[in-house]
């Protein structure tokens, strides 16, 4: 099955367009393959804007986001492999996602890729979802 991330990754960025508010990603920059300016790495991360009105020639694909974008007046490439992204959130109200690690692509089911039998000793394990209020 494929990474549902750009898919996610798009949604979520037409999502806080059409309510008015500015789309910015939250990106691990010491991931490979991540070009933005060293200058606006702090921590390891970096946060961009980006909005229609700041970037040029925007392209959210499957695989990564490139664009175009001025830092300090100069016009420069970005560009962030999709698996980089660990968030996207509007700007004015923080509401958006933080993204799940991605498997990407998962192995086919198969006879050989069954775990071991329960043994029914330890405690039975619930779901991983949550109700959040």
């Amino acid at each position: 099955m494929s990474s549902n991330r750009p898919y996610l990754l798009r949604a979520l960025y037409e999502w806080i367009g059409e309510n008015d508010m500015t789309p910015y990603l939250l990106v691990d920059a010491s991931r490979d393959g991540v070009q933005v300016p060293h200058s606006t790495i702090k921590d390891g991360r970096v946060v961009l804007n980006i909005a229609a009105r700041a970037v040029a020639q925007l392209d959210l694909g499957n695989r990564e986001i490139r664009f175009m974008a001025r830092f300090g007046g100069v016009s420069q490439s970005v560009i962030v492999p999709v698996s980089a992204v660990l968030a996207i959130y509007a700007q004015e109200t923080g509401q958006g996602m933080m993204l799940p690690e991605d498997g990407g692509m998962l192995p086919p089911d198969g006879p050989d890729d069954e775990g071991p039998e329960p043994t029914g000793d330890g405690p039975k394990r619930g779901g991983h979802l949550r109700v959040v209020k």
